[in-house]
């Protein structure tokens, strides 16, 4: 029997699973992976400038192409440097593969260099997570990483390779079967609970749909388009369900929760039936978790078993993925009229509809709303902050628009290397990067990345000065005690001779790194921004200047009730 490297069969795995890209950072432990990865012309190995990025890469590259995304870093620090994307794709259901090099297994458990128990500090934040200690398991624990990453709730893998397992010959032979016992996951729905949800929505005289992130990720969107037409039904989304149904459709409230629209928070708490697809009921959508939906009974359709009646107890449980269910059920839904529910739903949004104040000078809207018209198409990509906010409210998206964001743990710092990956997974798209001035700086050497790989990317900075979301809280409810929050010494203030005066100059900063700089100070001037960038064919950031008392309206103050909506001040 041949015999190869554990390097060479982890190379041979990559091929067969059909991973096209690679995020890898190299070192000690996994300078043989890298130089069998050299040998080799079918997986292109991107090179960022840190593991932090790095994993946010592979993580936006996953959810745009819906391809597992794979993580190659070497021990110790390597390793540790994944910890926040991990948690990030953990979140989010995101599936990745990340290998992270190991010392030999001699050295394993006396403090050798570089040496850390990455699988056990990983593991509350990983689907799966494993030492290969016998190099004769190294194929099938490959095979099984990628199986696991990829099914039931998609999440993150972590297979840790000790140096001397991989450098040991072994079966060249890569599986082609998986056959894990104990893991089935569970794909379809109960017919008869189906059923039972289905008569619900039927008799419900206030029904509403919540679609949550799980729509996007089991790729349901057409379907539930369908459902909602066919029933009647009015949609409200959680931020990650976001791009479920087109923001312009007619039966589209919109985002529920903490900075949810008024309509859409005012209709959990006032129908009957709350039919809840791939959503996790987290506190930033339920507020109080007594007072609810209060009115409502609750049907969840979740593929996993732990993530129902977990935050929020329901009368119809359904464990599957959200395109099979939903497709399920068109078979058997009919029509839900209840005109009298949509006038009600309607009365509110013209009452309190879902907008911002018109001011002399650029606003967060007024960047989106060009946004809106400028661009017919592409992959939005979010940062976490107030921008994250906006974009939520006033991004329209559809079928040629989608959104990307960090929506469970909330990661500053995924904008940037997040729009890296959707490009290179997607290079004929339209992508465009939006974050605030702090969260850029997270992780602003990947523009050197960005510009080395040739990728036309458009980064929008909104630049307010400060850290607006905590700011935020600190106006409303903390005394306007600005503690930790202020980027500049004099916000808002231009420097001497008409200069912009910040730390750092993004224009310069875009530049020194060979992309294209711009600063924006008025309305007029974003759409000639974006018509530059577009033009300019390279990695592009625009750098919009704002006030930092453009605040985020509606908002439920944290521990409150959606009832308790601040709707401006």
């Amino acid at each position: 029997m041949r015999k190869i490297s554990g390097n060479k069969l982890l190379v041979k795995a990559l091929r067969e699973e059909g991973v096209d890209t690679l995020f890898g950072y190299p070192g000690a432990c996994t300078i043989d992976i890298s130089d069998e990865l050299y040998k080799q012309d079918y997986t292109k190995v991107i090179l960022p400038r840190q593991e932090v990025a790095l994993v946010h890469e592979a993580d936006a590259y996953a959810r745009t192409t819906g391809k597992v995304g794979v993580c190659l870093v070497t021990s110790g620090p390597g390793a540790t440097n994944l910890v926040t994307g991990l948690a990030t794709a953990n979140y989010d259901s995101v599936p990745l593969v990340c290998f992270t090099g190991q010392v030999a297994r001699h050295l394993i458990g006396n403090d050798a260099f570089q040496e850390v128990d990455i699988v056990g500090i990983t593991r509350p934040i990983t689907k799966y997570g494993l030492t290969v200690r016998n190099r004769e398991d190294l194929g099938r624990i490959i095979k099984e990483a990628f199986y696991i990453a990829r099914t039931g709730r998609p999440g993150p893998v972590l297979i840790d390779l000790p140096k001397d397992v991989m450098a040991e010959l072994g079966p060249a032979e890569y599986p082609e079967e998986v056959n894990i016992r104990g893991y089935k996951p569970n794909t379809t729905a109960h017919i008869g609970q189906l059923k039972r949800a289905i008569k619900m929505l039927e008799n419900a005289k206030r029904p509403l749909f919540l679609a949550g992130g799980g729509v996007n990720i089991a790729d349901a969107n057409k379907a539930f388009k369908k459902l909602v037409d066919k029933t009647g039904i009015p949609v409200i989304t959680t931020i990650m369900g976001k791009g479920a149904i087109p923001t312009n459709h007619p039966l589209y409230i919109g985002n529920l929760g903490m900075h949810g629209a008024y309509a859409a928070n005012k209709a959990v708490n006032n129908c009957d039936l709350l039919f809840s697809i791939g959503t996790r009921f987290n506190d930033r959508i339920t507020g109080k978790l007594h007072s609810f939906a209060p009115k409502a009974k609750i049907v969840h359709i979740d593929i996993d078993t732990s993530a129902i009646s977990r935050n929020v107890q329901v009368e119809v449980p359904i464990v599957a993925d959200a395109k099979s269910a939903i497709t399920k059920m068109l078979e058997y839904v009919g029509e839900n009229k209840q005109s009298h529910w949509l006038e009600e739903i309607a009365a509110d949004m013209k009452e309190h509809p879902l907008t911002a104040k018109d001011k002399p000078y650029m606003t967060p809207k007024d960047i989106l709303d060009e946004m809106n018209t400028f661009f017919k198409e592409g992959i939005f990509v979010t940062d976490v902050g107030q921008q994250q906010m906006f974009t939520a409210q006033f991004l329209d998206l559809n079928e040629k628009k989608r959104l990307v964001t960090s929506g469970g743990l909330g990661t500053m710092g995924f904008g940037l290397p997040g729009a890296i990956g959707a490009k290179i997974g997607n290079p004929d798209a339209t992508v465009v990067s939006i974050s605030g001035d702090g969260g850029f700086q997270m992780n602003s050497q990947e523009l050197a990345t960005a510009t080395i790989q040739e990728l036309p990317i458009i980064n929008c900075i909104f630049n307010n000065n400060v850290l607006g979301m905590v700011r935020q809280w600190q106006k409303l409810f903390y005394g306007k005690r600005y503690s930790m929050t202020n980027l500049h010494e004099t916000p808002g203030k231009n420097g001497k001779n008409g200069e912009w005066e910040y730390t750092p100059d993004f224009v310069k900063l875009a530049e020194s790194y060979g992309a294209l700089g711009i600063r924006v100070t008025k309305k007029e001037e974003i759409r000639p921004a974006f018509e530059a960038a577009v033009k300019s064919k390279k990695t592009a950031v625009i750098e919009f200047i704002i006030d930092p008392d453009d605040l985020v309206y509606p908002m439920v103050q944290p521990g409150g009730t959606l009832e308790d909506m601040i709707m401006d001040c």
